[in-house]
């Protein structure tokens, strides 16, 4: 395994819950209690966010990367400006590092210290992302890990984990699936997901997203 160093310090709380989550928690609490808010319908908006509206923008860059040889150079080489070019940008994505699954290799995103994520890309955080047990099994076990989430990969595959810092955060270009050729760009992002670009999946074949359909 390699990895960005995570000796930088970070700009946020190492806590569990950060001051803003605390904040938020307590708001939620307090809508919920005065009947404004509907917890079931937050969690499918919640949900809604972290897996199907955030994600897009990621699933277009991978899309391009797939089928645009000379912008997968400039993001390999620039990631940071290439996303720019889709105008993704802000705060959580001034500073960011594509890393490329291969038939020999495959990358794994984690933040050990915190919850380090690319929201200008991926949208909102998985709450397993910013897990303990996530945070330590990632570097410690990742093929475990990855087990976990129904990825098995050849036992010669090289799996590679980054650890995400405030400053700098990682997007996984997953393998493009066979039996794509010819596809456009606006089909190829409907097979990729939230988890295949932080590394713990897969993008989807075309029989999955047919069944998913």
């Amino acid at each position: 395994m390699s990895g960005h160093d995570h000796d930088h310090p970070h700009d946020h709380d190492h806590s569990e819950l950060s001051d803003i989550e605390l904040r938020v928690r307590a708001l939620e609490t307090l809508l919920t209690e005065k009947g404004y808010v509907d917890p079931p319908a937050l969690d499918v908006l919640i949900e809604t966010y972290e897996t199907k509206i955030g994600p897009k923008n990621g699933a277009r860059v991978v899309a391009r990367a797939w089928t645009d040889p000379a912008y997968r150079e400039r993001l390999l080489s620039d990631a940071t400006a290439a996303i720019a070019e889709f105008g993704f940008t802000g705060r959580q994505g001034e500073h960011m590092v594509a890393v490329e699954n291969t038939p020999e290799i495959h990358n794994m995103v984690v933040c050990t210290l915190c919850s380090c994520y690319p929201w200008t890309v991926l949208g909102l955080p998985p709450v397993w992302y910013k897990s303990a047990p996530y945070r330590s099994r990632a570097v410690r076990d990742p093929r475990g890990v990855l087990d976990e989430f129904g990825v098995s990969l050849p036992d010669g595959k090289e799996i590679r984990v980054w650890d995400s810092t405030a400053e700098v955060r990682y997007l996984v270009i997953p393998e493009r699936p066979e039996g794509t050729e010819g596809w456009s760009e606006e089909k190829l992002v409907e097979l990729v997901t939230r988890n295949s670009m932080i590394g713990t999946g897969l993008a989807l074949s075309p029989s999955e997203l047919e069944s998913a359909a």
